[in-house]
C-alpha cells in the first residue's frame, strides 16, 4: 500500500474542494487510477464548505454560560458545542465529551486548530454526502473509479494521541465483516468487523499532520480495501452493545 501526500493552497470558505484537489494533483504531475482511494481532513472540507464561525457572532445561552464554568471553556465555543452535538455527556477542564453524528466526540469536533484567530470550524454538516459529492467530481475528471473518505482524528479510551477516524465516505466498505475467517489455529472468527475506513484515515493521518502541514489530502493506492460503486452507512452500534459504555452502566 502506497500513500502520497497532497499539499494545497490555503482551504478558505466557498473553495470547491474537489477542483483545488484537482488543480493540486495537477502541480505534482499526480493522476489517480483506478481504486484509489482520497482520505481528505474534514477540517478542510468544513472550511470549503463555510463552516467556518467567528466567535464574537456567537451569543451564549445561559446554559452555555453555566457549562463553561464547569469545562472551564469559552462560553461562545459552548454555546456552538450545545448547537452542535446530540448529548453532552461530561468534561476535564477544556474539554467537553459529547455524541456527536451518534458517536463520541471531543467538543462535538469543533477545532480552534487550523482555523484564524477567533474562529473555529465545525465539522462538515453532512460527511458522507460531501464524499459522494466529491467522489463524483473526481471521478469526472479522471474517467476512472476513486473513493473518498472525509477522516477526523480522536483519541482512544486512557491513552495519550489521536487516531483516525472516519465520518464518512464513498465507493468503499467502511466496515468489513471477517466474521467466519479462520484465525491462525483455524477456529473461526465470531465477533471480529475491520474498521477500514478508520484504518485508513490513521494511517493519513501520518502524512497529514495536525499543523501546519497543508496536507488537507492523502492519497491511497493498493488498498486491500473492498471497493463498491456507491455508498454506506459507517455503522453506528446502540450503547447496549458498545463494551465501553455496557461496562461502566454496569458498574453505577
Amino acid at each position: 500500500m502506497q500513500l502520497f501526500g497532497i499539499k494545497t493552497p490555503l482551504i478558505k470558505p466557498g473553495d470547491d474542494f474537489a477542483e483545488v484537489l484537482i488543480r493540486a494533483l495537477k502541480a505534482r504531475g499526480m493522476c489517480p487510477i483506478d481504486n484509489d482511494i482520497f482520505v481528505l481532513a474534514e477540517s478542510a472540507v468544513a472550511t470549503a464548505e463555510g463552516r467556518v464561525v467567528k466567535l464574537d457572532d456567537v451569543k451564549p445561552s445561559k446554559k452555555a454560560i453555566e457549562l463553561s464554568k464547569l469545562y472551564e471553556n469559552d462560553p461562545r465555543k459552548m454555546e456552538l458545542i450545545i448547537r452542535e452535538s446530540d448529548e453532552i455527556l461530561g468534561g476535564i477542564p477544556g474539554v467537553v465529551v459529547t455524541i456527536t453524528g451518534g458517536v463520541l466526540s471531543p467538543s462535538a469536533g469543533i477545532d480552534n486548530s487550523n482555523a484564524p484567530e477567533g474562529f473555529v470550524v465545525l465539522l462538515p454538516s453532512d460527511p458522507k454526502k460531501c464524499a459522494i459529492e466529491i467522489r463524483k467530481k473526481l471521478m469526472e475528471e479522471y474517467s476512472c473509479n476513486i473513493s473518498v473518505i472525509i477522516g477526523d482524528s480522536r483519541t482512544q479510551p486512557l491513552r495519550l494521541g489521536c487516531v483516525g477516524i472516519a465520518l464518512g465516505c464513498a465507493g468503499i466498505i467502511p466496515v468489513e465483516d471477517v466474521r467466519g475467517q479462520k484465525d491462525l489455529f483455524g477456529k473461526p472468527l465470531l465477533i471480529t468487523r475491520r474498521a477500514t475506513a478508520d484504518n485508513l484515515v490513521s494511517a493519513a493521518q501520518i502524512i497529514m499532520g495536525e499543523a501546519d502541514e497543508s496536507t488537507p489530502a492523502v492519497l491511497i493506492r493498493d488498498s486491500p480495501a473492498r471497493f463498491i460503486n456507491g455508498s454506506e452507512d459507517i455503522q453506528i452500534i446502540s450503547r447496549d452493545e458498545c463494551l465501553y459504555f455496557g461496562c461502566f452502566r454496569k458498574l453505577q
